[in-house]
């Protein structure tokens, strides 16, 4: 069961990297309003031009860090943009206001009284004092929301993809789910016509159907595995059908050594031998042979052919295409993507066969893709 979580009220503890910006940003806005004082008032800027050049720097982080607090407070960064932008009006305009009175009875409490008495007069300085730290709040505010528009598109595109690996996960362990209990009925089966019939044949038939569950349980899971090893389980299951079929089954294998290590997704060509003996051999009281060929073509591409007997028909291959082949379709398309190509047709080499064709890039000269960005993510920090 799904629980989601309301965003809470209470503001998220400020980090240090979050300290350390606010000290830089407004202690370089107090130098920089030194050096105006410095400019503009000359020998006359002495001690006053420090304090007040700290004071207004103090304030404004403080009020700041108060803006902060109301925006995750009141969760502002979670409504939409007209509905932020009103409110910081709101907010920038009273701090803005309460900064200079802070400023001014600071300056009235800490600065001599000379120097006091040299500030400005009237109301309009003190207006245009005040604009100035709107305006600093404004650009406070800024760089703040877009700071946070960004961590927040970073996580949504990390999540979409965390999202995307989990979904073709679930679906390839579907397909496996699927897939294992209907392999493993097949050889079930196989040995329950033996074992009345001729116990020693039976007992090999176990022999060779323990390796295919071994193979199955240690490498349902992998993604990916090399030909040669793949190869190794469709000759005990080639074994393990022989001797259900007997002389009716004849088959060869023919894999070139520097095919062997091209990975592939488990027990893709024991499917395609499957299928061979299932709709080739098996239907047929003759029986028939069962060629499988590897090997890589002049692009360094994984060519892989199955030919049994039989014709294919496109149209009486949709109704009976069974789990199998639709399986093996799906389980390529979530493991290698659209390079895969995989053909069943008949042979043009052969009157009564039928041809299963897979061409797959060697998938370790390619570069990682997005599953393998997941692994590393964005580490939460406090703002």
């Amino acid at each position: 069961m799904l629980k989601t979580s309301l965003p809470s009220s209470r503001p998220l503890p400020p980090g240090r990297r979050y300290w350390r910006t606010q000290v830089l940003a407004w202690g370089a806005y107090a130098v920089f309003n030194l050096v105006l004082f410095k400019a503009f008032a000359g020998k006359a800027a002495g001690t006053w031009a420090w304090v007040l050049s700290l004071v207004i720097a103090a304030a404004l982080l403080a009020a700041s860090h108060l803006l902060r607090q109301l925006m995750q407070r009141r969760d502002w960064l979670g409504r939409p943009p007209l509905a932020l932008l009103g409110r910081l009006l709101l907010a920038n305009a009273a701090l803005a206001v309460g900064c200079e009175v802070v400023i001014g009875l600071l300056a009235w409490l800490l600065l001599p009284r000379q120097s006091a008495a040299q500030g400005p007069q009237g109301w309009l300085p003190y207006l245009g004092y005040i604009l100035n730290m709107n305006v600093m709040l404004w650009l406070w505010s800024a760089a703040y929301v877009g700071w946070h528009y960004l961590q927040r598109s970073q996580r949504v595109e990390v999540e979409k993809w965390r999202l995307t690996a989990a979904v073709r996960e679930a679906e390839l362990n579907t397909l496996r789910a699927q897939l294992n209990p209907h392999f493993l009925f097949n050889g079930l089966n196989n040995i329950r016509g033996l074992v009345s019939e001729d116990p020693a044949r039976a007992r090999e038939a176990l022999a060779h159907l323990a390796e295919l569950l071994r193979y199955v349980m240690q490498h349902s899971a992998t993604p990916l595995l090399p030909l040669g090893q793949e190869m190794e389980i469709v000759a005990d299951y080639l074994a393990l059908e022989a001797l259900q079929l007997e002389d009716r089954l004849q088959y060869s294998l023919d894999v070139d050594p520097a095919a062997r290590a091209v990975p592939l997704p488990p027990l893709t060509v024991q499917l395609l031998v499957e299928n061979a003996i299932k709709h080739g051999v098996a239907v047929r009281p003759a029986g028939g042979f069962v060629a499988v060929t590897a090997q890589l073509d002049a692009e360094g591409w994984l060519c892989l052919t199955v030919r049994s007997p039989g014709r294919f028909s496109p149209d009486a291959a949709t109704g009976r295409s069974g789990l199998g082949l639709r399986g093996l379709r799906e389980r390529l398309a979530q493991a290698v993507g659209p390079a895969a190509e995989f053909e069943l047709s008949n042979d043009p080499a052969a009157p009564d066969a039928v041809r299963a064709t897979l061409r797959l890039p060697d998938l370790r000269a390619q570069a990682p893709g997005p599953a393998t960005v997941l692994s590393t993510s964005l580490s939460p920090v406090a703002s």
